[in-house]
């Protein structure tokens, strides 16, 4: 199972910023595209943003362009979420993903899910 990891969320107040990291360690994470995603108590998963592996070419859902950076080396994808708001408070996963064209075939994931990590903006 192609399972990732993430880590890194915590408490913060709004406006203020964490970096989530993704990682795995029985696959080659580098050779994937990888999105990560977040639910909300009571919502859908919805998409946040994910990257490309050879371009390293990045997608953010609108709501975070500005805000959100997602990044990658050879073996971590990161997730830097600066001026973070109460609206982003979720459990934010990670996963392989397909990239398409259109924006609906963009961050499309496959495999299963890990813990996720809680990401809570409040003050």
């Amino acid at each position: 199972q192609a399972r990732l990891v993430e880590s890194g969320g915590g408490l913060v107040q709004p406006g203020g910023s964490l970096r989530l990291s993704c990682t795995a360690s029985t696959f080659s994470l580098g050779d994937y595209a990888i999105g990560w995603f977040r639910q909300a108590a009571g919502k859908e998963r919805e998409r946040v943003s994910c990257i490309t592996s050879l371009e390293r070419r990045p997608y953010y859902i609108d709501s975070v362009k500005g805000r959100f950076t997602i990044s990658r080396d050879a073996n971590t994808v990161y997730l830097q979420m600066d001026s973070l708001k109460p609206e982003d408070t979720a459990v934010y996963y990670c996963s392989a993903v397909t990239v398409g064209i259109t924006d609906q075939a963009m961050c499309v994931p496959f495999g299963s899910w890990g813990q996720g990590t809680q990401v809570t903006v409040s003050s």
